[in-house]
Parts: structure tokens; C-alpha cells; sequence
């Protein structure tokens, strides 16, 4: 079954949002279109699934690069091409630095564009699939009560039983109980999957 596609088109420029809409639709993606940043901003939140953007550097309300902070700054995890007339140097390696997954100057051909779409789309994959991860051991995380938390979190940082019993006032053999409800509430057989777990939850959790 084929993934659903979404191309969100952010430009100023009516000529540029129909040419675009017409060249992704002939290759059966969904386009939705934005006449400025932030109109764009008004309606997003997390995107769909396998989606990415086109924006516009240029914009009368706030500039491409700008609104690429904005989405970052809200958590939006959407792969980025910027289509500009007015790039230079400077302003593509910051774009790039940024996340952005292509920074193309116009005039751009169909071919390039659509290649750029789909390194973006699989991106996309990339990171709805890891953030499902994240959720997820968040969601291990949430289980563990304060005690067995705190355990996780000496354990972690490489503490013995004893010295986490010392620290937190409790026997060598509470802390085995409460370190052993830890490994089978989040699913963790060893450490050093304890500590990917926490790490990913960390992860959901900026987002």
C-alpha cells in the first residue's frame, strides 16, 4: 500500500505556488499551499505522515529562514527545501546547518525539485519512525514510580547497589527489587539498553 504524500508549498509568489502544485500532483502527492509564513504557522502542528516542505527565503511577513527557526522552536520535526531566487552562499550553508534538506536557487528543474521531494519524504520516514521510538520509551518511563525512578537514574550514572542504597537510604536488597522492577517495567535486558530507554524518552520529551 502506498504512503500517503504531502508537500506543504510556503511562497509569496502565486506563479511559483501553481507550478509547483501542478508538478508534485502529476506525481500523485497531496499539496497544500501557503501564501506566507504565517499563514503556514496558523494551521501546522505535528505534520502528517511522510510530508515535507518547500519555502520560499523571500517573504513579505517573515522570511524562510526565519520560519524554520519558529517551526524548530515548536517542535515540528518537517524536512525542509528551500526555492529562492535570492540565495546565496551564506544563506544555504545556514539553511543546510539548519536541517534544511536542499537549498535550490530558481530557476530549478522539475527533475531536481522532485528529487529533492523525495530525500525529503524518506527524512520525513526517518524521523516519524524514531519519534515513535521516543514516544514509546517515554511511555516505559511513565510506569516506574519516584523510587524506581531515582534507582534508574543512579544506576545510569554508574553507581553500585550499595552506594545507590547509601545515597537514597535503603538496603543493598531494596535497591535490587526496585532496580529489578526498572529492567521489566521498560523492557531493558542489559545497561546499555536502560540507557538508550532513557535516552530516547529524554528525546520525546524535548519534542
Amino acid at each position: 500500500m502506498k504512503h500517503s504524500e504531502t508537500v506543504f508549498v510556503v511562497d509569496d509568489d502565486p506563479g511559483i505556488r501553481d507550478s509547483l502544485s501542478l508538478l508534485l500532483e502529476q506525481q500523485d502527492i497531496t499539496v497544500k499551499v501557503f501564501d506566507s509564513a504565517s499563514a503556514f504557522l496558523a494551521v501546522v502542528g505535528q505534520p502528517e505522515p511522510r510530508s515535507c516542505a518547500i519555502i520560499d527565503i523571500r517573504m513579505p511577513d517573515m522570511n524562510g529562514l526565519a520560519l524554520q527557526a519558529e517551526l524548530t522552536l515548536r517542535g515540528v520535526s518537517l524536512p525542509i527545501i528551500f526555492l529562492t531566487g535570492h540565495g546565496d552562499i551564506p544563506m544555504s550553508v545556514r539553511a543546510i546547518k539548519s536541517g534544511a534538506i536542499n537549498f535550490l536557487t530558481k530557476p530549478v528543474t522539475g527533475h531536481t525539485l522532485l528529487e529533492s521531494v523525495y530525500v525529503a519524504l524518506l527524512e520525513s520516514d526517518r524521523l516519524n519512525s524514531q519519534l515513535e521510538v521516543n514516544h514509546s520509551a517515554q511511555a516505559c518511563l511513565q510506569l516506574l514510580t519516584d523510587r524506581e525512578r531515582e534507582v534508574m537514574v543512579l544506576t545510569i550514572e554508574g553507581q553500585t547497589n550499595k552506594d545507590i542504597g547509601r545515597r537514597l537510604g535503603i538496603s543493598h536488597r531494596t535497591v535490587e527489587i526496585h532496580r529489578s522492577h526498572v529492567m521489566h517495567k521498560t523492557g531493558a535486558k542489559t545497561l546499555p539498553d536502560l540507557i538508550r530507554i532513557a535516552a530516547e524518552a529524554g528525546n520525546s520529551a524535548q519534542h
